[in-house]
């Protein structure tokens, strides 16, 4: 009986992942054409103390081969006496002190900034960049071929700033999955986008409408991306408007913003889920984004609940319990190392030597089976605070 269970949320968790792709080729979701645009772009920037490395980023956005004005940089700090407004009055950039720290999050920082700026002005569209990113020198001029091609939204290629260890790489390797295999093929069919933390821009069109930045949960990201599909806004990932972006180099550190992610995650969804389900009844050319959003990682969880059962029963067949338990873990564990050999093998752009490689093969799929006890911890434990991520690399 329990073989039959564990079998049947298998099955529905594969038909529910085969669907969003046989969906996808009836979406309908393309920008369409205006006349030429004018391109006064602005970059907002958080930086809660970022002194350490935000100078690389100004000088990335410096030696651009598409020029964007210096004052046209908002760089979004939190102390009167963070030495990184110094470093912007010398690069002639413009800071922007936040009033309501108790609203401790990325998303009511930009929140804050795009309510001042919209009260004086408006731009065409708005970049935003994490404290320490650095941009490849012509990050601007491939973005703004997706920005003429009048997308609301448009996605940068994240590509690694520290290959320092395992967890570092084996960290970045989540933007693999979501922009090189998904969003790509997102992108194809006119499907909304993931939208992954920075390296983005929002055209003026939409944010000179909200006069605000709404998105304020853990991952104010994802619940941009929601938005997206409840209004129908066009995505497009640019694979080519590359930006380099620091990941963990510790467990504690890839802990602190799983568990974020997750809490993020569930957040969204309750915030939203009803919106969905009623812009699936209305937005007919945007459905199939709107029906993956639904879906979320419920097809992911099917299947995973269904090889928990299907353990427990051959537990229950074999009486040897640490034997078959070991013996299940290490399957599961191959098929993570083999799918972390795949995702290695399409992200040459990482360029990451042999020996770090079967490092990060070794320790991908215990990262991935971590995501779990961030889940645990996000049921169990209810005040998770935002806590900021310590950036060193300059």
């Amino acid at each position: 009986m329990l073989l039959i269970i564990s079998l049947c949320f298998i099955t529905i968790g594969f038909i529910l992942f085969l669907s969003k792709f046989i969906t996808r080729y009836f979406n309908n979701n393309f920008p369409k054409e205006e006349k030429k645009k004018s391109h006064n772009f602005t970059i907002l920037i958080p930086a809660r103390d970022e002194h350490k490395v935000i100078t690389k980023l100004l000088d990335s956005i410096s030696k651009q081969t598409y020029k964007i004005p210096l004052e046209n940089v908002y760089v979004i700090v939190e102390d009167k006496n963070d030495p990184t407004i110094e470093i912007c009055k010398k690069r002639g950039v413009n800071y922007f002190i936040r009033k309501k720290l108790n609203l401790n999050r990325k998303g009511y920082a930009l929140m804050e900034v795009i309510e001042d700026i919209t009260s004086k002005k408006e731009y065409d569209a708005y970049f935003v960049f994490d404290a320490d990113n650095v941009l490849d020198k012509d990050y601007f001029k491939e973005m703004v071929k997706t920005y003429d091609q009048n997308y609301d939204i448009g996605i940068g290629y994240r590509n690694i700033k520290n290959k320092d260890n395992s967890i570092a790489v084996s960290s970045a390797l989540i933007f693999t999955i979501i922009n090189v295999l998904l969003n790509r093929n997102k992108s194809k069919y006119s499907l909304n986008c993931d939208v992954s933390g920075t390296g983005f821009y929002i055209t003026g069109k939409v944010i000179n409408k909200l006069k605000t930045y709404p998105f304020n949960t853990f991952t104010e990201d994802y619940e941009l991306s929601i938005y997206a599909c409840i209004n129908s806004l066009t995505t497009f990932y640019n694979d080519k408007a590359i930006f380099y972006d620091e990941q963990p180099t510790t467990f504690k550190q890839y802990f602190k913003q799983r568990t974020r992610w997750v809490k993020g995650y569930f957040e969204t969804r309750r915030k939203y889920i009803k919106e969905l389900f009623k812009a699936f009844k209305k937005n007919k050319n945007n459905r199939a984004s709107i029906y993956e959003a639904i879906i979320g990682i419920f097809d992911i969880l099917f299947i995973v609940i269904g090889v928990l059962l299907l353990i427990i029963d051959f537990i229950i067949i074999h009486n040897n319990i640490l034997l078959s338990i070991s013996l299940l873990i290490l399957f599961i564990y191959l098929i993570l190392s083999i799918f972390t050999m795949f995702l290695l093998h399409i992200e040459k752009r990482f360029k990451v030597g042999t020996v770090l490689k079967i490092k990060t093969i070794l320790m991908h799929p215990l990262l991935l089976f971590t995501y779990v006890l961030c889940l645990i911890k996000v049921i169990f434990v209810r005040n998770i605070k935002w806590d900021k991520i310590e950036h060193n690399h300059n």
